[in-house]
């Protein structure tokens, strides 16, 4: 299969349609924002706070109904700090629950490389009893960091492309 660019990030990228969801759906008070680097790259930046049993920050991408069906991995070129992020995914922009993919940065560029059919689902932190990702679109895509502590985060965001 040909590799196909979910989204690849310039000076000129916009913006307007990711949207940052953080605890605060919940009560809590962790800020995250998303902005494009005079570089050119997504990032994705705050603090995650554990008060009012937060916890977490989230920026998230509606996509138009993406097939997927031959492709096997999503490869994202970043830079995070070193710290745990979730990759996750929505077949469905209507499914409360995701399909995730934890992954650890190294302060470096680097490659991640993510296989499709070991996303798990779960909701609300918790994995659900069904089958990992098998599914013929996708129609949401997001990071997460949630690492049950208070933290500050950087995520730089070059590239995510489905092949």
């Amino acid at each position: 299969m040909s590799s196909q660019i979910i989204f690849d990030f310039t000076t000129d990228t916009d913006i307007q349609h990711w949207r940052v969801v953080d605890d605060g759906v919940m009560g809590g008070v962790s800020s995250g924002k998303f902005t494009v680097s005079e570089d050119g790259f997504g990032v994705f930046a705050g603090k995650v706070s554990l008060e009012n049993n937060g916890g977490f920050s989230s920026v998230r991408y509606r996509l138009n109904k993406l097939p997927v069906k031959s492709a096997t991995t999503v490869r994202i070129k970043l830079r995070g700090d070193g710290k745990k992020y979730q990759f996750r995914v929505k077949a469905s922009a209507e499914d409360r629950y995701s399909y995730i993919a934890t992954f650890s940065t190294s302060g470096e560029w680097e490659e991640i490389v993510i296989p499709l059919a070991d996303m798990y689902p779960a909701f609300r932190g918790r994995k659900l009893d069904q089958p990992n990702f098998q599914q013929d679109y996708l129609e949401e895509i997001a990071f997460l960091i949630g690492n049950k502590k208070e933290e500050t985060f950087k995520l730089m965001i070059d590239k995510i492309v489905l092949e």
